[in-house]
């Protein structure tokens, strides 16, 4: 049973990704068609689950993501706007998250990637998605790399 609530507050077709997504354990959903969005075609996402800094209601997501050790790789982009996105704010607040890839479900901790880490993180996201380049360029924040450790 899914949990609808965690659905609301997203425009549809991400809802529509999401619940795929739950319902059959990643099996629709992980290679995302990223086309719906203008992008090039299927890209790895994975479920992000925080807390809300305000609410305190748990708050879902899904991401593109990357691998890395011990963990995954996020980027709070929001498409170049002048602001941090709000999921990146609560896992500020509150790291401990929740992550699904495909199948597995597990705890995690959040960390933003710093130095040469966030420089080496931010070239591979780069790679699975190019328009964070132009993200980058469209906005005076440095976009945050995240990633996401294992518990």
């Amino acid at each position: 049973m899914i949990d609808e609530s965690l659905l609301e507050e997203m425009p549809g077709w991400l809802q529509e990704h999401a619940r795929a997504y739950l319902e059959t354990n990643g099996e629709t959903g992980h290679m995302w068609d990223s086309t719906v969005v203008g992008g090039p075609g299927p890209v790895q996402s994975l479920l992000l689950t925080t807390i809300g800094r305000k609410t305190g209601k748990k708050r879902l997501l899904p991401l593109i993501y990357g691998d890395t050790e011990g963990g995954v790789v996020v980027v709070a982009s929001k498409g170049g706007a002048p602001t941090h996105p709000v999921w990146y704010l609560n896992l500020v607040d509150t790291p401990e998250v929740d992550v699904q890839v495909k199948a597995d479900c597990f705890s995690a901790r959040a960390r933003t990637a710093t130095g040469e880490e966030r420089a080496r993180l931010w070239d591979m996201m780069v790679g699975i998605w190019g328009a964070y380049t132009s993200y980058q360029e469209n906005t005076q924040r440095e976009i945050p790399v995240v990633v996401l450790e294992r518990l």
